[in-house]
């Protein structure tokens, strides 16, 4: 198993980028890359994100936590093709206008680990590029 962590800090508050992240779990289809589009899988026996790839892959993710308490997003990829897969982001308040973003990933094979690993960090600076442009 593989471990990779990203990071960013942003000039928004906690409150504005949580809303991104775990507020609207579906929001990640405006700043992941590769993600057309994310859906709640109402009908799935435990709560699911399904998200699709550009290149139509529908990819089924459970959601382990969504906590606006502490701003944790956990999510787990179910495809098939991993042994085990999870991922974490975090949104933790610097001060009242500056956030830090880490997003976590613990992936089997350990080469998805890699793979995520580099998209999240291109999916956090979009995010960070997005917010701060708005604000």
């Amino acid at each position: 198993m593989a471990s990779v962590r990203r990071e960013a800090i942003i000039d928004r508050p906690a409150d504005v980028v949580w809303q991104q992240i775990g507020g609207d779990p579906t929001a990640m289809a405006g700043w992941f890359p590769g993600v057309v589009s994310a859906r709640i899988d109402e009908a799935a026996e435990h709560p699911t994100r399904v998200i699709e790839t550009r290149r139509g892959f529908p990819i089924p993710e459970e959601i382990v936590l969504n906590d606006a308490v502490v701003r944790r997003f956990q999510y787990r990829i179910t495809a098939p093709m991993f042994r085990h897969h999870l991922a974490t982001v975090d949104v933790l308040a610097i001060d009242e206008h500056t956030t830090m973003v880490v997003y976590g990933t613990d992936a089997e094979p350990a080469v998805f680990a890699l793979v995520i690993g580099g998209a999240t960090g291109v999916a956090i600076d979009e995010l960070k590029r997005q917010l701060e442009e708005k604000g």
